[in-house]
């Protein structure tokens, strides 16, 4: 009996511990990031920019981000006469509890039916992903062999060792730690960018599993791929190697692509210094595409 009450003393020590990290982890981001009526971090919404009838790009945003990191780039492609959607992921720009449940095939349904409502509505689409956005992105291409551009903006297409290990596990140290800071420095060195930054800046068990799950699809999927793409990357990207990023592009099986890379920035290449560049590569590729048929 003394053995029951020890086991159950330490169960009870650790649902206290986890309960009171959650309470903490949520409140500490709604004060940072506060949350509308909607459930939605103010500013972390989904958007679309309209243009009825015209040629339409999908945008789809990175692990533990919102879509207020494609906001530049989904107006230069408006600008340029193209319709824009950027939907929010399932479990991200909310709370904290909500990243705690999410899922991989969450993250490609919501993908595919936003893919597929395009369609219907649009002659032509063409689809851009940023980090995990990109891994999205690359899984909708292998499933799609008409799909006429595509665009990959740091795309998370490989994961650390330790992390990879640490997803792995996370059935094991998950109950106890429910919320771990991100790690590797920040993905954002412009200081008001960073400041602006709508980020999680920190990841649950559910979601790293997820990621996991997502970047070894969209590793499976690359030589599937026969849409047009533009791949660009930072030298100095504190989440994926160069050594990484050049080995993912071998793998790619379109016979039109393109690495382009950059300096200066960090991972999150949309919103950090030498976005312009980004930007405007990005646009020249989807309009070269869209309208010179």
């Amino acid at each position: 009996m003394p053995l029951i009450y020890a086991l159950g003393a330490v169960a009870a020590a650790g649902l206290w511990w986890r309960l009171r990290s959650m309470r903490i982890a949520t409140a500490l981001s709604a004060q940072s990031h506060p949350v509308g009526p909607d459930g939605i971090i103010v500013g972390a919404e989904p958007f679309v920019y309209e243009r009825s009838g015209a040629p339409a790009i999908l945008l789809l945003h990175g692990a533990g981000d919102t879509p207020q990191t494609l906001r530049y780039l989904a107006a230069a492609l408006h600008a340029h006469g193209f319709h824009v959607a950027a939907p929010l992921l399932p479990g991200h720009g909310r709370s904290i509890g909500e990243f705690a449940r999410v899922r991989a095939d969450d993250l490609i349904d919501v993908t595919r039916e936003t893919y597929r409502e395009l369609r219907e509505t649009h002659p032509w689409l063409g689809v851009i992903g940023l980090s995990m956005g990109g891994a999205l992105a690359v899984q909708l291409a292998a499933e799609n062999e008409t799909l006429p551009a595509l665009g990959l903006i740091a795309p998370y297409l490989a994961m650390p060792a330790t992390i990879e290990r640490a997803a792995r596990l996370a059935w094991l140290w998950g109950p106890l730690v429910p919320v771990v800071r991100s790690a590797k420095g920040s993905s954002v060195l412009d200081p008001e960018e960073r400041e602006r930054s709508l980020a999680y800046r920190a990841f649950t068990p559910a979601a790293l599993r997820a990621l996991q799950t997502t970047m070894r699809r969209a590793v499976g999927a690359l030589p599937r791929v026969r849409a047009p793409t533009l791949v660009i990357q930072s030298r100095e990207d504190n989440r994926i190697s160069v050594a990484d990023a050049a080995h993912a592009f071998a793998l790619l099986g379109a016979r039109e692509k393109r690495l382009q890379w950059i300096t200066g920035a960090a991972h999150v290449i949309t919103v950090d210094y030498g976005r312009d560049v980004v930007i405007a590569s990005l646009t020249s590729w989807m309009e070269s595409r869209a309208f010179n048929r």
